[in-house]
């Protein structure tokens, strides 16, 4: 054991010294340290509930269409992913609601957990202050202040990790078979939430087994019965897992090649890296800073790799491969593990009062980032001002609108009929934000269907001298520029507005009143 790591696990709460003049002792305490420290946590989780009355995004609108059909319609809705999430958040909704805050609340509740529990295998690794600098660390991330009021399963997906990286530590000096038990559980639930969170799985398994070669015994055990569990925890996926690899073309984004700058934002978000290196300097120029402590093999290689190799490996698919998986959300997997690697930094740093300064210094730029910048309070880009927009403009006169999914998904499938496309899995913002005019759904490219489609609408539209309007996101503009081109003959077409995005185009029949 290093200097500093023996320093901050024996750390008595206060320091007692002989008081001169007097046979007794001065007590110095040290716990105003570990309050300031506390502090910094709590104010560095205040960044969370910016924005968690913003409006939802696309696919909190999914999570949202999975459970409005009622508890029995939800495994018929739940697609090819796990259907714990929502079930979890069915349950959640009964108590608090399905406002945008009401929705969010289930990811708060578990992103809170998994701070626990990080702390919990942090504290178990490197003593409590250096805990709790690695726990402000991970509470700061921009994927985790994200995830943690999204809508979505991956707060849970993370307390999943959480706990089995948790298990995996006390695994180490413990022969319990419920201990592997509850860590294959855990393991096995990752992948309910995400199945790429399974990333981690290969280096939890491995830093499971790596202590226990002295005792093959006990290894086996433990390893099998993890296994078993895994297993049985898995075994509603395969069929899920098999369809999503056969047809993964239909689920995967836009190929984006990831750059190493993106890289290295994920691992070093914002001023991470200046702190450090300032606190470092400091540490060196008092010599405080334990170069010579013998390092744990077993402890380095599971506060590293646990970040590491996941987000390479998303990585490498990524840049080469055309899936990309490098996606923000799906990098949460490697976030514990790379707040673990700063804690293995900071457990070198052999000063309260420096790790203590950390924390301070990493809430406050994170705070006064969130705080000042103008999305600070909102949480990715959204339908609902397009759609109001739409609403507003259309119920005048019963206007139909066209309207492009963003699902990949929706290129490979019949668009649903009008009656049943507002209940529809390609576009769910229509459950939560809804309108009363009739909608025409489009495919999100402008591909064969989206041709047929827009042509016989814009064919009737011309008819009957009818106004309607189209909306469309990003991805399917081009379908916008289409539908102009086919309609300017017989229409005059205007901008309405582009809220987060997403364009609300009107077309007017040439010769009738434009409608404000």
């Amino acid at each position: 054991m290093g200097m500093s790591e023996s320093f901050s696990q024996d750390q008595p709460d206060s320091i007692r010294v002989p008081s001169a003049g007097t046979t007794g002792v001065k007590v110095f305490p040290v716990r105003p340290l570990q309050a300031i420290g506390s502090m910094a946590l709590l104010a560095g989780l205040s960044v969370w509930f910016l924005a968690i009355r913003a409006p939802l995004w696309q696919d909190e609108t999914s999570s949202y269409w999975q459970i409005s059909a009622g508890f029995w319609r939800i495994m018929a809705r739940r697609g090819q992913v796990s259907a714990v999430y929502p079930y979890i958040l069915w349950f959640a909704t009964r108590i608090v609601g399905t406002s945008e805050a009401g929705l969010r609340i289930p990811s708060v509740l578990a992103m809170l957990a998994a701070v626990y529990v990080l702390y919990r295998a942090a504290e178990e690794l490197f003593g409590r202050d250096v805990a709790l600098v690695t726990v402000v660390l991970f509470s700061i991330h921009p994927l985790v202040v994200f995830s943690s009021i999204d809508a979505r399963p991956y707060a849970f997906g993370i307390l999943a990790i959480n706990t089995a990286i948790f298990l995996v530590v006390k695994l180490r000096h413990s022969n319990s078979l419920w201990l592997a038990v509850a860590f294959g559980v855990c393991a096995g639930a990752i992948t309910h939430f995400h199945l790429l969170f399974g990333t981690i799985l290969p280096i939890l398994a491995l830093c499971l087994v790596v202590p226990k070669r002295s005792a093959p015994g006990v290894l086996w055990r433990q390893l099998g019965v993890a296994v078993g569990a895994f297993v049985l925890v898995f075994l509603p996926l395969i069929p899920d897992t098999l369809f999503l690899f056969h047809d993964r073309h239909m689920y995967v984004f836009e190929k984006v090649t990831p750059t190493l700058a993106d890289l290295g934002r994920t691992m070093a978000p914002g001023a991470l890296p200046y702190v450090f290196a300032g606190a470092l300097l400091i540490a060196a120029a008092t010599k405080r800073v334990d170069l010579h402590g013998p390092v744990d093999g077993w402890r380095a290689f599971l506060s590293t790799s646990t970040g590491l190799v996941p987000l390479l490996v998303l990585y490498g698919v990524s840049a080469a491969t055309p899936t990309n998986v490098f996606v923000e959300r799906y990098r949460l997997v490697a976030i514990p593990g790379i707040a673990l690697g700063w804690g293995l930094v900071v457990s070198r740093i052999d000063s309260r009062i420096l790790r203590t300064l950390i924390c301070v210094a990493l809430v406050s730029i994170a705070c006064y980032q969130y705080l000042s910048s103008p999305y600070g309070r909102r949480h990715k880009w959204s339908w609902k001002y397009a759609l109001e927009l739409a609403e507003k403009n259309a119920a005048f006169d019963h206007a139909p609108v066209l309207i492009c999914s963003d699902f990949p998904s929706s290129d490979y499938f019949p668009m649903p009929a009008c009656e049943r496309l507002k209940d529809s899995s390609f576009f769910t913002p229509l459950s939560y934000y809804k309108l009363s005019v009739p909608v025409v759904g489009l495919p999100r490219a402008l591909n064969e269907q989206a041709i047929r489609i827009g042509t016989d609408f814009v064919r009737q539209a011309a008819l009957q001298h009818e106004r309607f309007l189209a909306i469309a996101w990003v991805p399917s503009y081009d379908t916008l520029h289409w539908l102009n081109y086919i309609a300017s003959e017989t229409h005059e077409v205007r901008v309405l507005g582009q809220p987060d995005g997403v364009v609300v185009l009107e077309f007017t029949p040439r010769g009738s009143l434009k409608v404000n």
